[in-house]
């Protein structure tokens, strides 16, 4: 049967063409060579942002519709990285044709025959696992190096059942120029067959796609072929397998759907059904119209070249295309994992805002703290004593204060308890409230079930690490009343107090300051409490001016601690989050990278209509 068509690039000029090319003399055509390189070049590095910024766009929370996108980003990347950047860096490579098609529809005897010798076997149970295999003039050999096309496949000399090996044949009756590639079925029920044989069909020029009789309205092929028309592949169709009597039918009714399928201009081709030789092949003159078809394009660099861009630019279309569904899919990963991270901030800064409140509002002064505080003030004699303005101060004041160092220690070890239980207490609500928060979405509860730990309570070693903080703290403390008394430690009040008695004095000022405001005004009563006494105390010895500074930055060190340790347990929560890498601006990184390579393309277009040239391809 004549095929419809002989030329997938029939009717495109192509770019190259001598004195008598659109482009006029060959100086023009030489300016015009070097334009378009400096627009492949261009457009080489857009797609290698392009592909950085699909690389980036992780889809890692398992949202409705999520299995499309990643499915839909895994083959544009795999595609820009097995195809389209190493394929426009190497245009004069050799147009490679991948044989692709149906299960059973002859494609291995296929090549062997168009080739003229046996360089792949055929499977002869269903279905198949073995390595592609490519095979190329021998002079052509450097071009399928491990850094060319398919660079994912380790290059092997041998029939491997490897599918991620590509099998290189070096054949000196394939014409230079050309590489026919054998790929799995289309329709393996073996799903590595099937993602193997999309991998290899997205990497090639020309698609070679052959169906039988009993196949060619198959749904799975004609799934690759609707993909081939909205890329703008050349394809050709090999109707392989089908007895004389019915090539008639078969053949009109399957260039009917190719028609109606946008790909009419396609050329289909008929091998008539025939007996294998002992060697493996069919007769030659069965193959002979796709050979001769097949060594007109390889001999031809302009058709070759034409091809090769024709499939480039559909291919870079397709991608810009189906871009955005992906960047709206990482957006709303984007805003799920921020309501997530919302969530759990609203819970820990509430948190914290109440741990930072109950350490000035005279909560913590109460049980163990109260008694060890009043045990240290006494009955009244230490502040009377504070109030005195008669002789003898010095021996009065060391009476009063006999046996305080003991007693102040006291009150710091109930200061370091009482601390370290509020942070617990609200570290521990917290916990509870943000497990909550998350457990109520499938989002959250699928990041909770792979978290390491229980994070419905605190951490275990935040005990541990609240102790530390609070006596850091306290050491501070310390640090501030010698520091401020350096120029009173020959005072009688500061020799009778000391640097230990001030401190826990301070201390429980710090934890009083908001409840206290004003109770330690003068003439105050001797019993208003904790805040009364603490700041009598402090102001008698200290100044009241300088107090007022020494309470502000000891409140500041200690909200600093504690709201440490209270970030250490929300980043427990974040971190999950994080360790998805989400880049919060991903999608809209990824759109201004698709928006790039658009421009490079519409730019080319309308230089080429000043011009009047048409390359076909990338502009189009």
């Amino acid at each position: 049967m004549t095929p419809p068509s002989t030329d997938p690039a029939a009717g495109r000029p192509g770019r190259h063409g001598g004195s008598d090319a659109p482009g006029g003399p060959a100086g023009t055509d030489e300016a015009s060579t070097r334009l378009q390189d400096k627009r492949d070049a261009a457009m080489v590095t857009a797609l290698v942002r392009l592909r950085q910024s699909l690389v980036a766009a992780a889809l890692p929370l398992d949202l409705p519709d999520v299995a499309e996108a990643r499915a839909s980003r895994g083959e544009m990347v795999d595609q820009l990285e097995d195809y389209l950047i190493p394929r426009l860096m190497t245009l004069e490579a050799p147009l490679l044709a991948v044989v692709g098609g149906s299960t059973g529809a002859g494609k291995s005897t296929l090549v062997n025959s168009l080739v003229g010798e046996r360089v792949t076997t055929s499977g002869v149970l269903r279905p198949t696992t073995r390595s592609p295999v490519l095979v190329h003039h021998p002079d052509d050999a450097h071009w399928f190096g491990q850094d060319r096309l398919l660079p994912g496949l380790v290059r092997v000399d041998h029939t491997t059942d490897d599918p991620d090996s590509l099998q290189l044949v070096a054949s000196a009756s394939v014409p230079q120029g050309l590489a026919i590639l054998d790929a799995p079925d289309v329709d393996s029920v073996e799903e590595r067959n099937r993602l193997l044989a999309a991998e290899l069909m997205a990497a090639a020029d020309l698609w070679l796609f052959v169906t039988s009789a009993a196949r060619y309205a198959d749904q799975v092929p004609w799934e690759f072929l609707r993909r081939a028309a909205e890329r703008t592949t050349a394809v050709a169709i090999i109707l392989d397998r089908t007895p004389d009597e019915a090539v008639q039918t078969v053949a009109t009714h399957l260039a009917r759907m190719l028609a109606s399928r946008g790909l009419k201009d396609s050329p289909l081709f008929v091998v008539a059904e025939g007996t294998v030789g002992d060697d493996g092949l069919l007769p030659a003159h069965h193959v002979a119209d796709v050979r001769s078809w097949l060594e007109s394009l390889a001999d031809d660099v302009d058709a070759r070249t034409e091809v090769v861009r024709r499939t480039l630019g559909g291919a870079v279309r397709a991608i810009t295309h189906r871009i955005h569904a992906v960047a709206d899919a990482c957006a709303a990963q984007g805003g799920v994992a921020l309501a997530l991270q919302d969530d759990v901030d609203a819970v820990y800064d509430d948190a914290t805002a109440a741990l930072t409140a109950a350490l000035g509002d005279g909560s913590l002064v109460r049980g163990d703290l109260q008694a060890r505080w009043e045990e240290f003030v006494g009955s009244g004699d230490l502040l009377r004593s504070l109030d005195t303005r008669v002789g003898g101060l010095r021996e009065r004041l060391v009476n009063t204060i006999k046996g305080k160092p003991q007693q102040a220690e006291r009150v710091t070890v109930a200061v370091d308890a009482a601390l370290q239980t509020v942070v617990l207490e609200h570290a521990e609500s917290a916990a509870t409230r943000a497990h909550a928060a998350w457990s109520a979405q499938p989002h959250g509860a699928a990041l909770l079930a792979g978290a390491p730990g229980d994070l419905t309570r605190a951490s275990r070693d935040l005990r541990r690490r609240a102790e530390r903080a609070v006596r850091e703290w306290q050491d501070d403390v310390n640090d501030l009343v010698r520091r401020e008394g350096a120029d009173r430690r020959t005072s009688a009040r500061f020799l009778a107090f000391g640097v230990g008695g001030l401190s826990v004095a301070l201390m429980v000022e710090v934890l009083t300051s908001d409840a206290g405001a004003g109770a330690a005004d003068a003439g105050a009563a001797e019993t208003a409490g904790p805040a009364s006494a603490s700041r009598r105390l402090l102001d008698a010895v200290l100044g009241h001016d300088d107090v007022d500074t020494l309470v502000e930055r000891a409140r500041r060190g200690l909200d600093r601690l504690v709201g440490a340790l209270m970030q250490t347990e929300r980043t427990r929560y974040l971190s999950l989050v994080e360790a998805v890498v989400l880049e919060p601006a991903a999608a809209e990184k990824l759109r201004g990278a698709a928006r790039r390579v658009d421009d490079l393309r519409y730019q080319a277009s309308q230089e080429d209509a000043v011009t009047g040239e048409n390359p076909p391809g990338m502009t189009s």
